[in-house]
């Protein structure tokens, strides 16, 4: 039987027991959702309305925001892409690590002392390259606790230093972007290298112009060193940065580096450096000029003891480690504490040439005259000088020159400040008139060409006609006249007219020969007032020309080095660049002036200089109207000058040569000669012979009483020399004379 009905049977069972018939599901009410209690509770609930307006403010609230959150997310992708951009461009450009060292803009000059002691610096001083690693834990530890406590942390830039850094420049009144900077180690390494832009002399004006651009500090400026940090980061790694910037950082005293300052300040490396010395150069980056330890090392300690305090806060050492060190602060090294010949430094340097100068990017060194003793010598009469005898307020300068018979420069004072560099050194650039310390080689003159020591002149009233200026009545300084007196007499009470009339005499040629022969370069007035001392000299020059007459009668260059070398070279670029040169005066004329000038000591005017048991010998000088003072002089052994004045060269109130000068020169050589065994001078005691009177001008010889002149002693009939016969046969003719 077929079973393909229209339907079939249901292939269930009925239910067994009878109920509630439920109804066939039909395909739409088994895909309805079944609804729960709560989903009816919020179906019986009626809908509140929203508030309009609230729905309008909303509404325009969300889509600002939304637009601003387009804009700015597009533009913050913008902006990163560019930043990238640019900080891969910088990658590119910055250098690598080794030529990133040494930036210094000049060479370096190390000056030792005539026994091979270093006791200066110049230029820019580069001990050599360290890294983090390998200088004192103590100090590369100062250096981030001072400079940059998150420099491990930060990627370059510090967000939070330089949020911290705005905070305290409000507080302190200032601008947000004053004072405080917030800058990391990697930006001030930026600006160091001021932003790979290398020195080149035809692109700027001068190097001030290139380092003022390096420095500055305008928003530009900083987002650029922000750049270069970053770029920096992802070429170095943090070490390498920190190694850059503890080579190029100036640490004052001419120091670049963590290398130079620890041989500058402490003469060690800066491996060997304690808590101390490293607190004291890390607080140096602060201020390094001013905080540096040769300036004022009480302030260079106040400052390193701040930075222990920042060491200890931040874990890089124990309370009794920086308690310690502040009980040890730092001490300068012997060469460093003594700060010793800045003025003497200053002229060697000028004195040598371009191609071995701080200029020419080389490290040099020289051996120099200098005697660190003698130096100490003359700082110390100086400031007792001046402590003790010159009146409080007063601006009087005074300058000093130590030198040896054959011109070797021993010390030099360049102004009563002492201990300084780089200033105004009176003893070298200051041209001043030489007043009666000109008066020797106007006597070198007569002895050379046959006059003695015991020859007369007569010191009397005397006038001449100066050609253009009419008649010309020299004086003495002390407006008293002597009568007939000798050569010796005439130099050891500085009388001027005996002086004029030598000169004029021997001839005003000669004696200017004779003086710039001796070493006074200075350009010399052709009048007779030339012997009274109107033309002008350097202290150095003066000096220099009297160690001519302490060594016979030779000429002396004066000079400072001894041998120049670049550093590492075995054999010396330059020698020694002066001494002993040609004869002026024959060897018994000198050492018959040296007798003169001892008398100069022992019995006139410069009696306040004599020297307890021990010969010396010199010459006074007071200018017009008391504006130069001299005193020049020597004893066996050193020649000493010093000259005294004001910058402005205004009058000097009761000094004279054989005042404060004198006694200035006395304390030098006091201490110049100790433990020195005393020599006597190399001079000639003359005999006395019958007495000679120098020729005299015929209009002083007409000026005198005709009983005087009858008066007069035979002359000492000597052998006639021909150079002097011309000079008289010239000086008649000029006088109109017979």
């Amino acid at each position: 039987m077929s079973d393909s009905g229209r339907g079939k049977g249901r292939l269930v069972a009925d239910r067994r027991y009878p109920g509630k018939k439920t109804p066939a599901k039909t395909p739409a009410a088994a895909a309805k959702p079944k609804k729960t209690t709560t989903s009816r509770r919020k179906a019986a609930a009626p809908r509140r309305a929203r508030n309009p307006v609230v729905a309008f403010v909303l509404g325009i609230f969300g889509f600002v925001f939304g637009l601003i959150w387009r804009i700015l997310w597009r533009v913050t992708a913008v902006v990163a892409i560019v930043l990238a951009l640019a900080i891969a461009y910088t990658y590119q450009t910055v250098p690598d690590l080794q030529h990133l060292l040494d930036g210094r803009a000049q060479g370096s000059v190390t000056l030792h002392d005539r026994d091979g002691k270093v006791f200066a610096w110049r230029g820019d001083q580069f001990g050599g390259t360290v890294t983090a690693d390998s200088v004192s834990p103590y100090l590369r530890d100062a250096v981030i606790a001072t400079e940059d406590r998150r420099f491990f942390l930060h990627p370059g830039v510090d967000p939070i230093g330089i949020a911290s850094a705005i905070r305290i420049n409000l507080r302190e009144g200032r601008g947000p972007l004053q004072g405080h900077g917030g800058s990391t180690i990697s930006q001030q390494t930026a600006k160091l290298l001021c932003l790979g832009v290398e020195y080149v002399p035809t692109d700027w004006k001068n190097e001030a112009e290139y380092v003022a651009d390096c420095r500055q500090g305008s928003l530009v400026r900083k987002a650029k060193e922000a750049l270069y940090a970053l770029a920096m980061e992802i070429k170095f790694s943090k070490k390498d940065i920190l190694s850059i910037y503890l080579n190029r950082a100036y640490l004052g005293g001419g120091a670049y580096g963590a290398e130079a300052a620890a041989q500058r300040y402490f003469s060690k490396p800066a491996a060997a450096l304690n808590a101390a010395e490293s607190a004291m150069i890390a607080g140096l980056l602060t201020a390094p000029s001013s905080l540096a330890p040769t300036s004022d090392l009480d302030r260079s300690r106040e400052r390193a003891s701040t930075v222990l305090g920042l060491m200890q806060d931040q874990g890089y050492i124990t309370k009794a480690q920086a308690d310690e060190a502040r009980a040890n602060p730092a001490v300068l090294s012997e060469a460093a504490e003594a700060r010793a010949g800045g003025y003497f430094a200053d002229w060697v340097m000028d004195t040598i040439p371009d191609f071995a100068s701080v200029e020419s990017r080389q490290d040099v060194e020289i051996r120099t005259t200098l005697d660190q003793r003698l130096q100490r010598a003359a700082e110390d009469a100086m400031n007792v000088i001046f402590d003790e005898k010159v009146r409080d307020g007063s601006k009087a300068q005074a300058a000093i020159v130590v030198m040896s018979a054959d011109g070797a420069v021993r010390a030099m004072v360049g102004g009563r400040k002492t201990g300084v560099s780089g200033v105004f050194n009176r003893a070298t650039q200051a041209k001043r008139q030489t007043g009666s310390s000109f008066k020797p080689f106007i006597y070198a003159a007569a002895l050379e060409l046959g006059y003695g020591p015991f020859d007369t002149v007569i010191d009397e009233p005397f006038c001449m006609n100066i050609p253009g200026s009419g008649e010309w009545c020299p004086k003495n300084y002390t407006n008293k006249f002597k009568g007939r007196v000798t050569l010796t007499e005439a130099l050891k009470e500085s009388l001027n007219i005996p002086a004029v009339k030598i000169s004029e005499s021997v001839g005003r040629d000669l004696v200017q020969k004779v003086a710039d022969q001796f070493g006074i370069r200075s350009e010399m007035s052709d009048t007779p007032a030339m012997a009274l001392g109107t033309s002008e000299a350097s202290l150095l020059e003066m000096t220099g020309a009297y160690a001519g007459i302490l060594n016979g009668g030779s000429s002396v260059r004066p000079y400072g080095l001894i041998e120049l070398r670049i550093m590492g070279d075995p054999d010396p670029m330059i020698g020694t660049g002066g001494g002993i040169g040609e004869r002026v005066i024959n060897e018994k004329a000198a050492k018959e002036l040296i007798y003169m000038m001892e008398k100069v000591i022992s019995e006139g005017t410069g009696r306040r200089a004599q020297l307890d048991g021990r010969e010396a010998a010199g010459k006074t000088g007071t200018t017009q109207a008391a504006r130069d003072a001299w005193f020049v002089g020597f004893t066996a052994d050193y020649v000493a000058g010093v000259w005294m004045g004001n910058d402005d060269n205004t009058p000097l109130t009761g000094v004279t040569g054989g005042g404060l000068p004198a006694d200035i020169w006395r304390e030098v050589m006091v201490r110049v000669n100790q433990g020195i065994e005393p020599k006597p001078l190399p001079m000639i005691v003359p005999e006395r012979p019958a007495p000679q009177v120098v020729a005299q001008p015929q209009q002083q010889q007409q000026a005198q009483p005709r009983q005087q002149q009858k008066q007069q002693p035979q002359q000492r009939q000597r052998k006639p020399d021909p150079v002097e016969s011309f000079v008289n046969q010239l000086l008649r003719d000029i006088l109109g004379g017979n």
